[in-house]
């Protein structure tokens, strides 16, 4: 493997918390907390740093940082968010500053995107009983007709379809998020999302498939941010849960849990040069899925996430098909919290190729070594520098000693562009509760003291 670079990011030059001396004997030495002259950049304006992961591979990842003063916009509401990324150019540069928190649904109601449809849930139930619709085929006919019909009304208010060469940033010190909504990147080029809180992601109209394994689910429609087809992408400084409305408070019906929740942060459908750093997911199941289906897109799906902390994660942290994915740096926490209990943290599936060194696990009494990973055994896992409770651990000779399905050892691949990795997990835990997630970023981009 090349030596990994250690350029600091304009995002880590930040202003000195501790001397020199108190740095190294923390074993924080490693790190870049220093700010320099060019930090001066105003947050909205920031760009991808050179090696920074995937994203600053090729032309890199701008965002809006070229946008004209028409172009930038503060927005504190739905309406002024949908507004401002139609407004003009689908391609001009654009910041776009979200100031406050954005209820998506515009005080909206489930009951309200359901009106004058014809749908109701209990009709729903009663059109698709297993006992008299049976299991071998998806719904179809009045109700789900009506369904869909509500579905897309909700849709039309909570999905923001962002345009490229755009920047997507949270005012600091304003509480900055997006309640209820789905940021959808989706054949697009050149965008940044930072420091923004996404929360309550819920569909009000999940579908029942019982041809679903082998007891049927009930299937969302909306991630928080999702995308498809998307191409040099920079998600920053984000937290990403499902509060206040939580897994274990949801009913069910036909014996299966009634799911208002999708993925965190799904990068699919091709989706290509992507680097996720420095952000919080916390209390969700299926948090990142990188590639939909073993026949996603070869060649593509190229993805780095990096200083990311999972906490209260249930799985998919990522699960991985195809491309060439590289972890480092990352803490993965597997205390249950809020109901969330861990399954395992990163699956490697249709050959995907991943690169995992230096990330911290912090592994709670009910959970083994041999549960952090997951694979059909197809995908590779190459690993270094893992720790578990503050122990290096072979994480992939854990799984494979306990599990048919074996990971590979060996990848197709060295990664190069690795702005920032630390070589020792040792400090991680305590680091990324300081800096990583939203709110914690002034408007220079430096960490808050």
């Amino acid at each position: 493997m090349a030596s990994p670079t250690h350029r600091r990011s304009r995002a880590r030059r930040r202003t000195a918390l501790f001397s020199a001396a108190a740095m190294a004997a923390a074993g924080l030495a490693a790190v870049p907390f220093v700010t320099s002259a060019s930090a001066a950049v105003e947050l909205a304006r920031q760009t991808l740093p050179a090696n920074d992961g995937w994203a600053a591979a090729g032309s890199g990842t701008t965002g809006g940082a070229k946008a004209d003063a028409a172009h930038v916009f503060t927005v504190t509401n739905r309406a002024e968010l949908a507004k401002a990324l139609n407004s003009g150019s689908g391609t001009a540069p654009r910041v776009i500053r979200v100031k406050g928190l954005i209820d998506a649904n515009g005080g909206s109601t489930c009951a309200d995107y359901a009106a004058g449809t014809g749908y109701s849930l209990g009709a729903y139930l009663k059109a698709y009983d297993p006992a008299v619709w049976g299991r071998s085929k998806k719904p179809s006919g009045t109700q789900e007709n009506a369904r869909k019909a509500a579905a897309a009304r909700q849709a039309k208010n909570i999905v923001f379809r962002v345009p490229s060469n755009t920047t997507l940033v949270g005012v600091p010190g304003t509480g900055a998020g997006i309640k209820g909504g789905s940021v959808a990147v989706q054949n697009v080029d050149n965008v940044i999302i930072r420091n923004l809180t996404f929360s309550a992601t819920e569909d009000c109209f999940p579908q029942w498939d019982p041809t679903d394994g082998s007891k049927g689910e009930w299937n969302s429609a909306y991630d928080s941010v999702t995308l498809r087809g998307a191409t040099h992408v920079w998600a920053d400084h984000n937290t990403f849960t499902d509060a206040p409305l939580y897994d274990s408070a949801l009913t069910s019906y036909f014996g299966r849990k009634y799911q208002v929740h999708d993925g965190a942060l799904d990068i699919t459908g091709g989706s290509d040069l992507v680097t996720v750093e420095r952000n919080v997911f916390h209390s969700h199941d299926k948090t990142m899925l990188i590639g939909s289906s073993d026949t996603d897109s070869v060649g593509k799906l190229r993805v780095t996430l990096h200083h990311n902390v999972f906490r209260g994660i249930t799985q998919r942290a990522p699960l991985a098909r195809l491309g060439q994915i590289h972890l480092y740096n990352n803490h993965y926490d597997t205390t249950k919290l809020n109901g969330y209990a861990h399954s395992y943290s990163v699956n490697a599936r249709a050959k995907a190729q991943i690169v995992a060194e230096h990330n911290a696990w912090t592994l709670s009494s009910d959970r083994k070594v041999s549960q952090l990973l997951s694979g059909d055994g197809t995908g590779a896992v190459a690993g270094r520098g893992n720790t578990v409770n503050g122990t290096v651990t072979d994480v992939v000779a854990a799984y494979n000693a306990s599990s048919s399905k074996k990971l590979r050892t060996t990848v197709n691949w060295t990664p190069t562009l690795t702005a920032g990795l630390q070589t020792s997990a040792a400090s991680l835990p305590a680091e990324l509760a300081r800096t990583a997630g939203a709110g914690v970023l002034t408007e220079q981009g430096t960490v808050r003291p």
